[in-house]
């Protein structure tokens, strides 16, 4: 008798069960070697001042998002409003802070932007190169404060030269694909065996999307400039939470941990990063001799904050009449 392979629906629960089960199991790890109590009255005693000085910063930092985005657009003839925009990112915080993946907040980005590009490829197209300098800005900003924190304290918790070598290959790697896009449609055309119209299609809609942006480098340096405008905005964001939970990390340090966090917690090993996002600052907190204890209290707070700031999508989102 035949072994009834399983559905794709099947596989789905069975990743997130197994996501869950890596973020339950380092949270029960990490919350072992606290004292839970204590923990529990640090966060029920931090100031409210700080932590509503922390939720301006984030909405600040994602109206900023906002532009980063919009300046892409902008240099693809896309013309969209920056109120629809702005909905569409809020949106797109909700499903990616209280869906199991944070790719779904990227399909809404594509979805409410395809139609006015004319083309899903050009929309995703844009979001990924929004992806991408936004990831370059995340290892900028870690290389400078990794610099400044082995300058100012002469503590080196992660080695400088490995953040500054791979913002150096992260932009070799991104210079050949703007600068020669039709060389990236000659490497995708063995695709085109698989269905030669329609993906003939997708390649010639992102090599052209890719010549626009080359003919356009004064808006992907605005943009690259807003992507680190948008990660340092992100580490002031933590450094106001530290102040309202009183926990003495220098701003520098911040500058490092937070940046290789939002990498790291990209890996699909758990549920929205929860467990290896901790588990990346006690590492961190640790090395520079600060205890677990003051890492998830910054890590879940500020965690806490994003997932409070991301229910305004849902209100957008049903607004819509979605269900």
């Amino acid at each position: 008798m035949p072994i009834e392979q399983p559905q794709p629906s099947s596989r789905r629960y069975v990743l997130v069960g197994v996501k869950l089960a890596v973020s339950v199991a380092l949270l029960a790890l990490l919350f072992s070697r606290t004292d839970v109590s204590r923990l529990w009255m640090s966060a029920r005693n931090a100031s409210a001042a700080w932590l509503a000085v922390a939720l301006v910063l984030y909405s600040v930092t994602v109206l900023a998002s906002v532009w980063r985005w919009r300046l892409l657009l902008d240099a693809q003839g896309v013309p969209v409003a920056p109120r629809a925009l702005f909905g569409s990112m809020l949106v797109a915080l909700f499903f990616n802070n209280f869906l199991p993946s944070n790719i779904g907040g990227d399909v809404i980005r594509i979805r409410d932007t395809a139609r006015p590009a004319g083309s899903k490829t050009l929309a995703t197209t844009i979001v990924l190169a929004d992806r991408v300098l936004g990831l370059m800005g995340l290892v900028l900003v870690a290389a400078f404060g990794a610099s400044m924190a082995a300058g100012a304290a002469g503590h080196r918790p992660v080695p400088t030269s490995w953040l500054w070598v791979g913002f150096l290959i992260s932009a070799a790697t991104a210079a050949p694909v703007l600068l020669a896009p039709a060389g990236v449609g000659r490497l995708l055309q063995p695709l085109t065996v698989l269905h030669p119209e329609w993906v003939g299609d997708r390649i010639e809609s992102l090599t052209a999307a890719l010549a626009r942006f080359r003919d356009r480098p004064g808006a992907l340096v605005r943009c690259f400039g807003a992507a680190v405008f948008v990660q340092m905005l992100g580490v002031i964001f933590y450094v106001a939470v530290a102040y309202a939970l009183r926990v003495n990390v220098r701003p520098w340090d911040l500058a490092v941990i937070v940046p290789i966090a939002i990498v790291v917690q990209m890996v699909p090993v758990s549920v929205n990063g929860f467990g290896v996002r901790e588990a990346t600052f006690s590492f961190y907190f640790t090395r520079i001799g600060l205890p677990i204890e003051s890492a998830l209290l910054v890590s879940l707070v500020a965690t806490a904050l994003v997932m409070l700031f991301s229910l305004t999508g849902a209100v957008v989102w049903f607004s819509r009449g979605h269900h």
